[in-house]
Parts: C-alpha cells; structure tokens; sequence
C-alpha cells in the first residue's frame, strides 16, 4: 500500500493546519501538492512568474518542508511557481534554500525542469515528433522562435527519476496534475488503474469531498485500487463526490490522457467505506505511445486601459448606444491623427457591472444605477496602445448621447485614466510531442543544503 497526503489544490492557497497535523500522523509515504496551472491565463507562461504571493507560498510551503522533516518522506511539487517555466522553479528553489536556512534544516532537493528550446520544438516538429491536439494554433519554426517560453508536461516517468536520486524535495516545472501523485504508486507496482484515478480524484485536494475549502486529502493505493479520506473536521467523501471530480477540467468523463497512456474509468466502482471514506476499484490503465503535451506563450501586442463610471440614468439606460458611438468616433480620429485603421489595432469598451461607485452602500436594487465601462486597447507596441488610449479619453469623460445636450461628465476612478498594461500573451501551442526516452525533454539535478 502506499499512502499520499495532498495538502492542497495548489500551494499558495491555503490549507487546515489541522488536517495537515493528522495527515502527518498517518503516517504518509509522500506529500505532494501542485504549483499551479493554465488556469489564469497564458501572461504567467509568458512571463516565467507564478500568480501567487511569495510571502503565502513561503508560509505555506516553510510549513510543508517541516511536515515532511516530521514524517520522513519526500515532499514533491509539480508545475511549480503556477507556470512550471523554469525561472518559476528557480524562484521556489531560492525560496525553499531560504526556509532551510532560517529553520536550520538540511535537505536534498532535486529540481525537475520542463523548458523546451524553440529549436528543439521545430526539430522534433520536422521529424514528425509532433501531433496536434484538437483545437490547435498552426506552427512553424517561425512562430516558435517568438515564444518567450515553452515547457512540456512531465508524467509519473519523470516525477519518479526525480525520486529516485534519494530527495527529501522534488521541485518540478510543468507536470500533469496527476503525475506526482500517481508516480509513487506506480513505482510500488499498486494497481496502475487506481493510481491515475486516484490521481486524477486527488490532484485539488479536498475538492472532491464536502469541505472543498479544507484542502487536505489522504489517499491510499493498492494492489485493487484506491480509498479517499479527506481528513478536516466536517469534510466527507461521497461516491457522487468523488466520481464528479473526473468531470472537472476533463473533456471526457471516463477518459484522461497521460503521458505513455490513458485512463478509462468506464468500469469503475464507488463504495461509501463510511459517512467520510469512499473506496474504488475497476479502473483500468490502457498503454500506448509516449508522448507529453506542449504548452507555449509568446507577446500579442501591448495594451492601455481607460475606466470611466457612468452613472446618468440616460447613459445607462442607452449605454449600448453611448459605447457604439464613442468606438465609431474614436476610430475616425485614429485615422485622422494617426493614420492606422482598425486592422492595426483593436479598442474595446466592455460594460463591467454595477454599483461600481457606492458598493455596498448602495441603496437602489432593480436595474442598475451606473455601468463600469473600460476601454481596452491593444496595439503592437506600448507607446502606440497609450497614445490611443489618450485619444479615447475625452469621449469616456465627456461624450453625450446627442449633439443638442450639454456636455457631460462621468467619473474616472484613476488619475492618470490610462493605465498601461504592458504585455498581452497568448497561448501557442496545444501539441503533444513523442519521445523514445521519456528524460529526453527534460532535465534533473541535485543539489545538498546542510544547515543543521
């Protein structure tokens, strides 16, 4: 049997300190949380970052470095710092070296990394390597070279060469949500079926029991199969709980793909064990050829906001109006004063809600008193989407619905009213590539911190 605590969905988010304490004293053989996902967007791959605050991921992660010191196992993260690109695994790794330090604990750490070369994308990409995935971007040598990062995702192959090597830590790049915890059973030999499913049940933690919010989650494979216990006060695992969870971010319900396979649940059983425990068994694990998903990001232009509160009942009433006529204006001076059309750029006003101004202060209900309305302009370099926006401007302070009214006034809730946003990113690539060795696209060192 092999016993994996989950903390969490994802470090960074919090987790009941509690639970985790029993968790502990359970007696895991591994801990393992995910760093993160696509989730939020392609800007975090773009830009090598992860999304979450680095004083929560230091707290949170500090306190798992000390459950796994207390129970004697290694601690693994996947697709760490949210993207998994490698300048987000170099600032967990320069996160966990300051933990050891300041707690004066000694550990060994391997750092798993996933980046991809655009060269050796295109070359895989010519050898036909590479087996596009529905929808998926045409690409070139070309484009790849315009991408600021690339990374493949890394399966139990990976997770468990990184085991290997003797490591109290595993830091990974970009992995499967499943890989890190299915790894370790499969290399038990526990039933390869239960331990993807089960994986795949566990890779949010507790979301698939009753307390989704708690995060902790304990399962335990077999030679059969697998049980989940989520382990906070007032959290129970269900058959309905569990089986849901192969909905969640999977386009088939009875099917998941991984590298050098896939999962088909379809014979699956649920069995409430208790009010809290549930148990499966009939999963079945379907080889085939190896190949790992590509995820890349490249700039698609830079962008300025404008933000304007509009809270006259006409304008609401005939914000529609109001908004299609002010892009029809803007447009025509962009023309005029700088001489690109609308092929050339992209100026968006989106309605963004209500009460915008008086939140909850705001006493009428029914239809709204005022519309958020945020200019959006994209161009292909900063200086240009600023100088549109500064053109957008006056029409989102002053412009009436008529020539024959007074001039109005609306609310710019900034000063300056255009914030640059920089770099917009966009995602390239929704490709899986092939490999003979499944280390061949990725990279594994060691490293030793003594500090005790």
């Amino acid at each position: 049997m092999t016993r994996i605590l989950i903390p969490s969905g994802a470090l960074g988010l919090g987790f009941d300190r509690e639970a985790l304490a029993r968790g502990v004293a359970n007696k895991p053989d591994l801990i393992a949380i995910d760093g993160g996902s696509t989730d939020s967007g392609p800007s975090y791959l773009g830009r090598g970052v992860s999304k979450y605050s680095r004083t929560s991921t230091k707290l949170e992660w500090g306190e798992l470095i000390e459950a796994r010191a207390a129970a004697g196992v290694p601690l693994v993260i996947g697709t760490a710092g949210t993207c998994g690109a490698g300048s987000a695994v170099d600032w967990l790794v320069e996160i966990t070296e300051e933990i050891l330090a300041e707690k004066g604990m000694s550990a060994k750490i391997a750092v798993l990394k996933s980046d991809q070369s655009a060269k050796a994308i295109a070359d895989a990409l010519g050898r036909g390597k590479i087996a596009p995935l529905s929808p998926a971007p045409d690409i070139s040598a070309e484009m790849l070279e315009t991408c600021t990062n690339i990374v493949a995702l890394a399966g139990a192959e990976q997770i468990n060469a990184a085991l290997e090597t003797g490591a109290d830590i595993v830091i990974a790049g970009r992995t499967t949500d499943t890989a890190i915890i299915a790894a370790l059973p499969l290399a038990r030999g526990d039933h390869a079926g239960g331990a993807w499913h089960g994986a795949k049940i566990g890779e949010c933690g507790a979301l698939c029991a009753t307390n989704p919010q708690s995060g902790v989650l304990q399962i335990d494979f077999d030679a059969t199969g697998f049980t989940v216990t989520p382990l906070a006060d007032g959290a129970h695992a269900t058959p309905h709980t569990v089986s849901a969870h192969m909905l969640y971010e999977n386009s088939d319900p009875f099917v998941l793909y991984e590298p050098g396979g896939h999962l088909d649940v379809t014979g699956a059983r649920y069995h409430a064990l208790n009010d809290t425990r549930v148990r499966v068994e009939g999963s079945a694990w379907v080889p085939g050829d190896y190949t790992v998903k590509l995820e890349g990001a490249r700039i698609a232009g830079y962008q300025t906001i404008v933000m304007a509160l509009v809270r006259n009942a006409r304008y609401v009433d005939n914000i529609d109006a109001w908004c299609d006529d002010i892009i029809a204006k803007c447009s025509a001076k962009v023309q005029d004063r700088l001489g690109i059309g609308p092929d050339d750029y992209l100026l968006e006003l989106r309605r963004i809600g209500q009460d915008a101004t008086f939140g909850p202060l705001e006493t009428r209900t029914g239809d709204p008193n005022e519309i958020g309305v945020i200019g959006i302009v994209t161009a292909p370099d900063q200086a240009l989407a600023n100088e549109i926006g500064k053109l957008l401007n006056p029409y989102l302070l002053h412009h009436p619905l008529t020539r024959e009214e007074e001039q109005p006034t609306f609310a710019f809730p900034f000063s300056p009213a255009e914030v640059d946003r920089g770099a917009l990113y966009e995602f390239t690539l929704n490709h899986v590539m092939r490999l003979d060795d499944p280390m061949a696209a990725f990279s594994l060192e060691t490293r030793e911190i003594a500090h005790a």
